[in-house]
């Protein structure tokens, strides 16, 4: 039994760790939930299949259209769309014979919908519920006649997407919030045992450990940014949302680090000191290898209890093991019980220290009143951590709120949503001149792709990518509803189930691949007009013609209305990147050198967030339909140097959050040198990206460590903080002059000094 019950928990939490927070099932059931239950709903009081297939699709909208985060917001917005709904669809009944006023009023309606973004997620939600529900009208050819029945339909499905919102499948910040710090959790272990993997991994198989263990830092990284977008509304007062914010980043830093080590204890000891785990091996080996293999074997022992601690982090979760492992592994931090090794092997057990002290912050922000591991049992070590954490609590609880300085916003044509709505209504209307040629009666098909290339999207070449996906998920679609329409014939609810099956799939593939949500969209089809009696062939064939003459007119009016070139966009998020890098290492490396104690925290994060940004607006330039191979490899290199300068970064801010209450680390004065020569390259390339003439060059050559004067002997032998401190300087430098090569920088290099120019720019 406890072995199942163990293998469970392992299963689920791979299920988990692959859907943080369950945000992507629980949406789906959702919405699953709502069309059920209006189906059996409409289907009690004897609605006609058209009917059905009405309110299951607006039960539909009416779910996943809305994405506010507050339960009260919701219920409003909820609301408001009834009569959004109801008005869409009647104007859609009654303009459904008047060809040219219905398409004049189609445009507008979308131009509306659009620009209502401006408004927030309520804005987002109306529009799109107005735009959905007419297309709905279109779809079902609703009649003035008609409209007593569909407003039944209508009013039905809103209030079983209420059902299902608030009695079904319930959402609320603080419970999406506690998925996601559990989702971490799984993706913690998950990342901790990837690590073991990689120390046993044989030679032939690091590359494939090295894959795994980069998805799952990655996918760490994902749930920390997740939990951080659901902190205000899921906790109870900003500082708790600060304070789990810092504890989140701390392990995942910790994490991260303890990864690079022993990718570094890989390189630098020979294989067999890692890996040499067999029986009797070591007694045909000399006393120094044996030694070694000795510091191996402790460092996946250790590895193991540190995973013990992370599965084990949940507070109901109890054992009386855990005070033992856990002041073992602290101890690592303060020297105590360090076992030999060479200086690499050594660096990745104060890494677990640092790691268990990470995870021991994490649980006492989650249910610190209820953590089972009291101070009575705590080891010197342990008892001086919590008080660590007790000094960032009060100074976090103290820190006044300050008001963000309020950032100009573009008017006019400049708004985004204002230029969305303009270009959306051009190639809409596009859409439906083309559409018309192909078919009287299903164009809408081609106005439903131009809208849907527009969403979430900001670039021309993102609109193209998502165009592509379009197209190719349909094609898919189409063989699969062809084959699904074929079996299912005259069963009704055998279709509708199967609808629901699609709608499921839908719903959870959308945040991974548009292509698949396409198909899923487009098999759904193929079954809804088996249920209306439109179903052919041909129609699933317009579908695809339809569908590529809707993107490529939202193509056209993306390039030739308004345009937003990828590169311009590329520069502007490149831009951003380069000023919240530089605010984190300039006030990391000032607080390290003795100056005031600042937020670094809340900076990491702005850095985290836009590079995601970045990577977002990069894609159409690494996508595999893009024409320019070399552009393609150069934005690559440029987002790997910019993710490696951002994690050391992040690691520099996290160590400089420990100067002012701890007794490990101490301010160093001497390394605000280095830091003014990585924020002048910084502001080189940034002014270089930004277009302005700069008289400088990047300066390279002197090692960080040789800058510190005649004292870097001192600071090297200070202790492993200070040589961490050196090595994410001297990774930043490097860093960020790998930069200047790409982006075209002038380089500056000393002759003196051109040995070790030479190794700067590499990662």
């Amino acid at each position: 039994m406890a072995v199942a019950r163990r293998t469970a928990k392992g299963a689920w939490d791979r299920f988990s760790a692959s859907d943080p927070g369950l945000l992507r099932l629980m949406a789906g059931l959702r919405t699953v939930g709502a069309i059920l239950l209006a189906l059996a709903v409409l289907a009690l009081i004897g609605t006609s299949v058209t009917h059905l297939v009405a309110g299951a699709m607006t039960a539909m909208v009416a779910t996943f259209a809305i994405q506010e985060k507050e339960v009260r917001g919701q219920a409003v917005t909820l609301a408001l769309g009834l009569p959004v709904a109801l008005a869409a669809i009647s104007l859609g009944a009654l303009l459904n014979s008047r060809v040219i006023a219905g398409d004049i009023f189609f445009v507008m309606l979308i131009f509306g919908a659009v620009y209502s973004r401006r408004f927030g997620d309520r804005g987002t939600a109306l529009g799109l519920i107005g735009f959905q529900v007419y297309f709905v009208s279109l779809f079902v050819s609703a009649s003035a006649s008609a409209l007593p029945e569909l407003f039944l339909a209508l009013v039905i499905a809103f209030a079983c997407s209420a059902v299902a919102r608030f009695a079904l499948v319930p959402e609320t910040p603080e419970r999406t919030l506690a998925r996601l710090r559990e989702a971490f959790r799984a993706r913690l272990a998950q990342l901790v045992a990837h690590q073991i993997d990689l120390l046993d991994a044989d030679a032939e198989d690091v590359d494939k450990v090295l894959v795994d263990l980069r998805r799952s830092t990655a996918r760490l990284h994902e749930a920390a940014l997740m939990i951080q977008g659901r902190l205000e509304e899921g906790t109870r007062d900003a500082s708790a949302a600060a304070l789990l914010q810092r504890r989140v980043a701390d392990a995942e830093i910790a994490a991260e680090r303890l990864g690079v080590l022993l990718l570094n204890a890989r390189g630098a000891e020979r294989v067999e000191t890692l890996t040499l785990h067999l029986p009797n091996a070591s007694a045909s080996m000399p006393p120094r290898a044996r030694l070694a293999q000795d510091a191996g074997t402790a460092l996946r022992r250790d590895l193991r209890a540190l995973h013990l601690l992370v599965v084990r982090l949940v507070p109901d979760d109890r054992g009386t093991a855990l005070p033992y492992v856990r002041n073992r592994l602290l101890g690592y931090r303060e020297e105590q019980g360090l076992p030999q090794g060479s200086p690499a092997i050594q660096d990745c057990f104060r890494a677990v220290g640092e790691a268990a002290r990470a995870i021991l912050g994490l649980r006492l922000a989650v249910d610190g009143s209820r953590d089972e591991e009291g101070e009575e049992y705590d080891s010197p070590e342990a008892a001086r951590s919590r008080e660590e954490f007790d000094a960032e609590e009060i100074s976090i609880s103290g820190e006044a709120a300050q008001a963000e300085a309020a950032q100009e916003e573009p008017t006019g044509l400049r708004r985004p949503t204002t230029r969305a709505a303009v270009q959306v209504s051009v190639g809409s209307a596009l859409a439906i001149v083309g559409g018309e040629f192909l078919s009287t009666q299903r164009w809408y098909w081609a106005v439903l792709t131009c809208w849907v290339v527009f969403l979430n999207t900001a670039s021309t070449g993102e609109i193209l990518v998502k165009g592509y996906r379009r197209l190719l998920g349909t094609v898919l679609g189409v063989v699969a509803g062809v084959a699904l329409a074929g079996a299912v014939g005259d069963h009704t609810w055998i279709a509708f189930a199967l609808v629901v099956l699609c709608v499921f799939g839908m719903f959870f593939t959308a945040p991974l691949s548009y292509a698949l949500m396409s198909f899923f969209v487009t098999a759904m089809l193929g079954l809804l007009y088996t249920l209306l009696n439109t179903y052919s062939l041909d129609v699933l064939v317009l579908r695809v013609e339809e569908t590529a003459l809707g993107a490529a007119c939202g193509i056209i009016a993306a390039v030739l209305v308004l345009p937003v070139r990828t590169s311009h966009r590329t520069d502007e998020e490149l831009g951003n990147v380069l000023a919240r890098l530089r605010d984190v290492v300039s006030a990391a490396v000032a607080q390290l050198s003795g100056g005031p104690a600042v937020d670094l925290v809340d900076r990491a994060r702005d850095l985290d967030t836009a590079l995601d940004d970045l990577r977002s607006s990069t894609k159409p330039l690494t996508h595999p339909i893009a024409p320019l191979r070399a552009r393609r490899q150069n934005a690559r290199y440029v987002v790997a140097l910019l993710e490696t300068s951002a994690y050391h970064a992040r690691s520099l801010a996290a160590t400089a959050e420990l100067v002012p209450a701890s007794k490990s680390v101490a301010a160093d004065a001497r390394l605000a040198l280095a830091g003014r020569r990585i924020t002048h390259n910084i502001d080189l390339i940034a002014a270089h990206v930004r277009d302005e003439e700069t008289d400088g060059e990047i300066e390279s050559g002197a090692s960080i460590a040789s800058m510190l004067d005649s004292g870097r002997h001192e600071v090297l032998r200070t202790g492993s903080v200070a040589f961490r401190v050196l090595r994410h300087l001297q990774r930043l430098d490097e860093g960020i002059v790998g930069l200047a090569r790409p982006l075209g920088v002038p380089l500056a290099v000393r002759e003196e000094k051109a040995a070790g120019a030479r190794g700067a720019g590499r990662v």
